[in-house]
C-alpha cells in the first residue's frame, strides 16, 4: 500500500482545489490511499519557534513523515501560491536540517477558473520543492481549468477530465515507484 498525503493550498471548505483533491483520492489506483495533511491550523512561521516547535508544526512534520508521497493541490493567488501553503512549506522545512520533503516523491496539480490554470503557482511551487530536494514529478503537468458543468455537488462528472486525472495518477504512481527504486538502489550500493 502506498500512502499519499495531499495538501490543499486553499483553506476554504468549498475550494475547487479541495474538490480536485477529493476527486484524485476517489480515482486513485488500487494500492494507493490518499489522506489529507491539514495546513489551516498552523500559526505564521517564525524562526523563534525553532527552539521549541509548537504542536501544530510537529503534527505537520509527523503527517509528512507518515506518508510515502505527497500531492500538493494548489490554487493560484496573485500569480503564485497561497500564503497558507507557503507557510506550511516553511514549517515543513524547519528547523534547519529537518526538511520533511527531502527525497520525498511529490507532485503538484491545481485548478482555477482561468485558461492558464495554475501554471504560475505550480512553477513557483516546483522552485520551492527543488530547493527542498523533493523528488517532484516533472511530467505530465496538469493545469485544470474549472468548468462548473464538470462538477455536481462537488463531485466530478466529466468523463474527459476523469480520464485526464486517471492518466495523471498513473504517471504519479510510476513516479513514486521510480523514487522507491532509486532509494533502494542507493541503500544497497
Amino acid at each position: 500500500m502506498t500512502t499519499v498525503g495531499y495538501m490543499v493550498g486553499s483553506l476554504s471548505a468549498t475550494s475547487m482545489n479541495r474538490m480536485l483533491a477529493e476527486a484524485l483520492a476517489e480515482l486513485a489506483p488500487a494500492g494507493m490511499e490518499f489522506r489529507e495533511i491539514e495546513i489551516g491550523n498552523l500559526p505564521l512561521y517564525n524562526r523563534d519557534f525553532d527552539a521549541d516547535y509548537p504542536q501544530a508544526g510537529r503534527d505537520l512534520k509527523d503527517s509528512l513523515a507518515e506518508v510515502d508521497a505527497v500531492v500538493i493541490v494548489t490554487p493560484e493567488y496573485s500569480r503564485s501560491i497561497p500564503g497558507a501553503l507557503k507557510n506550511a512549506l516553511d514549517w515543513s522545512s524547519r528547523p534547519w536540517g529537518t526538511n520533511s520533503f527531502a527525497g520525498k516523491a511529490t507532485a503538484v496539480i491545481g485548478m482555477s477558473p482561468g485558461g492558464p490554470g495554475t501554471a504560475m503557482a505550480q512553477q513557483h511551487l516546483r522552485n520551492i520543492l527543488a530547493h527542498f530536494n523533493a523528488r517532484t514529478m516533472g511530467q505530465p503537468e496538469a493545469f485544470v481549468q474549472f468548468d462548473q458543468e464538470a462538477w455536481v455537488n462537488g463531485k466530478l462528472q466529466d468523463e474527459g477530465l476523469r480520464e485526464v486525472l486517471t492518466m495523471w495518477l498513473g504517471a504519479f504512481e510510476n513516479h513514486v515507484e521510480m523514487v522507491r527504486a532509486a532509494e533502494l538502489a542507493v541503500a544497497n550500493a
